[in-house]
């Protein structure tokens, strides 16, 4: 059956439709970002409308965390009301992009939190990212923002907990 479909018109069609971006598929934008949700997660206006961004890479503390609301205030004076360039890296459970965010500067926004001690470099989910690595190593010597704690907690441990307590 599917030989009466394999004709060269349609293979020459299939291809092209492979080839062609599609407009559904475009993943890089750009836009401003409008919401500063937590330290990594932000909103950005993309086509007129917020789109939910979860910084790749990186893990912030919750809010109601030593230093969650430190964390907020970093992305928030790095990127709120800037426009910036998301790189996405796809979606997340909760239909979030997961994305790099790229200042006007040029500086990466996921890498300045974690260079500025506001988080953990999330290595289940980057574990190939030897840059978030690095920074976290100097940010830890050099006890900056949260390092400052001697036993900081990681974000999915507190989260871990709290659930285990409910």
């Amino acid at each position: 059956m599917i030989y009466r479909w394999f004709k060269p018109h349609n293979l020459v069609l299939v291809t092209a439709l492979w080839i062609l971006p599609h407009p559904c598929l475009a993943s890089d934008f750009a836009g401003q970002v409008v919401g500063v949700i937590d330290g990594d997660t932000i909103k950005v206006l993309h086509n007129g409308r917020e789109e939910k961004v979860r910084l790749l890479g990186i893990d912030c503390p919750e809010k109601r965390q030593a230093f969650g609301n430190r964390a907020k205030q970093a992305a928030s004076e790095f990127a709120f009301r800037k426009s910036v360039t998301v790189m996405s890296h796809g979606r997340d459970r909760y239909k979030r992009t997961i994305g790099e965010v790229i200042l006007l500067d040029g500086k990466n926004l996921n890498q300045e939190l974690v260079r500025e001690g506001m988080c953990w470099w999330y290595r289940q989910y980057a574990p190939k990212d030897m840059k978030l690595e690095r920074l976290e190593a100097e940010a830890r010597t050099a006890k900056r923002g949260l390092w400052v704690d001697p036993n900081p907690i990681p974000p999915w441990e507190w989260r871990h907990r709290q659930r285990s307590v409910r």
